[in-house]
């Protein structure tokens, strides 16, 4: 029998996490709903898997200048919190933005020394836990070290020509000299999946330095030492330990293999660090975690999905979590709404993505700053309309 509405967004950046999105929401509309926030593997994702029915863990961490910080990570003993109680595989999923993110440099960026070490020590501890999944969401990070402090973490030495341990950064691989991985931790049985939307590879012009050095406060010179630093760990992982990198036979470092594969360059080149030291699968983050939230089992009955994000543009229609939402409820025939804070996408672009109407809160405040500081009270206004709009009440 069809009775609710299903209520899916991501977050509103800067104003309201998915659950309270989701919250805001369901309040206005008036009728029976189920609230299931959403993630793309970006900020937020933490978030929103803990609202979907796993624990919160947290756990003290090395942030991307060294410091220590209070981090934490999604729990769940199956895996499958909306499951049927059969048994499943225990799962952490753990969000790089958490322990290695922008938000976690109270001096400004640090493109040259900031570090992944904290995202590997969140890593370590979920396995510690016993983990045998670990879902990694690799938005909003800090660093452009290519995973080498996550590596570090999970004890992998990084040593220089005189055997000394290399430090922190991206800037310092470039003395880098072989890589030990004699005591790096055994993750047998240990599914890894990249969560993420992100397809860049490691090197290059639409490489991890090139294209997201500069939003770290990378420098074009930075950029060229990172760049070369990060050709340096490919070749170094390929020469020493046969990790298929980026190395042709004059030893100019060039994005093959695993350095060319599309998610290589996420988040500073996490994602290479990811896929050559934990043999991880990348996989379209919304699609994943719809998947692991059982996104299907929620919309069967539904007569209506709304969905949403602070801003429906461009980037919407990149893998981000309103197009993920609206793909797989067309596969259940259920339609789809959406709410934002503003649009910029035409009707003509949201009903090719699958989604029927959008309704932005500067609809009925034209001031931005407002829409931030009441996205709230805004969105049960928000919310009502849409309600009477499609008859709901």
């Amino acid at each position: 029998m069809v009775e609710h509405v299903l209520v899916a967004p991501d977050k509103f950046k800067g104003s309201l996490t998915a659950a309270e999105v989701a919250d805001r929401v369901s309040a206005g509309l008036g009728v029976p709903a189920v609230r299931l926030p959403v993630a793309d593997g970006g900020d937020g994702t933490v978030d929103a898997v803990v609202a979907g029915g796993f624990t919160r863990v947290a756990v003290e961490v090395t942030g991307p200048t060294g410091q220590p910080v209070q981090a934490s990570y999604a729990w769940h003993p199956t895996g499958t919190p909306a499951g049927d109680g059969s048994p499943g595989r225990p799962t952490a999923v753990i969000e790089l933005a958490e322990a290695s993110g922008l938000r976690r440099l109270p001096a400004g960026p640090q493109p040259l020394t900031a570090t992944s070490r904290g995202t590997g020590e969140l890593i370590a501890h979920a396995l510690g836990r016993g983990a045998r999944r670990v879902v990694l969401g690799l938005g909003g990070s800090a660093c452009t070290d290519g995973g080498a402090g996550m590596a570090q973490a999970l004890g992998a030495r990084l040593l220089d020509a005189d055997g000394d341990e290399l430090g922190p950064g991206g800037a310092a691989l470039t003395a880098l000299d072989r890589i030990d991985l004699t005591h790096f931790t055994d993750i047998s049985g240990v599914e890894f999946v990249v969560a993420g939307d992100v397809d860049n590879p490691l090197l290059g012009p639409h490489g991890a330095a090139a294209v997201y050095g500069p939003q770290k406060g990378a420098t074009p010179d930075d950029v060229r030492t990172l760049d070369a630093a990060l050709g340096r760990l490919a070749a170094v992982a390929a020469w020493t330990h046969g990790l298929t990198g980026a190395v042709e036979h004059d030893d100019r470092p060039r994005p093959m293999g695993v350095a060319g594969a599309p998610g290589a360059g996420a988040a500073g080149g996490v994602g290479f660090a990811a896929l050559a030291f934990l043999h991880a699968e990348i996989r379209p983050g919304i699609d994943y975690l719809l998947d692991l939230l059982r996104f299907d089992d929620l919309v069967r009955g539904a007569r209506l999905v709304i969905t949403g994000e602070g801003s429906l543009d461009e980037q919407s229609l990149r893998g981000k979590a309103p197009v993920g939402v609206a793909q797989a409820a067309a596969e259940a025939g259920v339609p789809v709404v959406a709410v934002c804070g503003r649009r910029t996408l035409t009707d003509a672009e949201l009903k090719a993505a699958g989604i029927e109407a959008a309704y932005a809160l500067t609809d009925l405040e034209p001031d931005p700053a407002r829409c931030m500081t009441e996205a709230g009270p805004l969105l049960e206004r928000l919310a009502a309309r849409l309600a009477a709009d499609r008859g709901l009440t």
